[in-house]
């Protein structure tokens, strides 16, 4: 065995023999619990109350359209990072609001009415 290996599985040890005999106190960490699965009907509802579209909320959570759309037609359901987000979402919707510019509506085209080309490119006048 390799005497640096050696040497670092010795001072494990003995810190853990340290902890057994009170002499040591180890940090702990309390993880919260894993959110509770969310329903399709669920996850509609956030939708709603964020008056977002199928798009727009999946731009929020960072997943795909196809993931909100499967989400709620009950094809899949959210996990690991996206339920956390979304349980979160459920207690302060402005979570997922924050940070981003609100969403401006497109102008409307407007059509031209420039006059057609012919086949070789030369301007024919319409016929009303």
């Amino acid at each position: 065995m390799d005497d640096t290996l050696f040497a670092e599985l010795l001072e494990s040890v003995n810190e853990a023999l340290e902890h057994a005999q009170g002499k040591r106190n180890l940090k702990t960490t309390v993880l919260p619990p894993a959110p509770k699965p969310m329903t399709a009907q669920a996850v509609r509802k956030l939708r709603s109350r964020l008056d977002a579209s199928q798009a727009v909320f999946a731009s929020y959570l960072n997943v795909s359209t196809k993931l909100v759309q499967a989400w709620e037609a009950n094809r899949r359901s959210p996990e690991g990072a996206a339920l956390r987000l979304l349980r979160l979402a459920e207690k302060s919707p402005e979570l997922l609001l924050s940070g981003t510019a609100p969403i401006q509506a497109r102008p409307k085209r407007v059509p031209s009415h420039q006059p057609s080309r012919g086949r070789r490119g030369s301007m024919k006048a319409r016929s009303a």
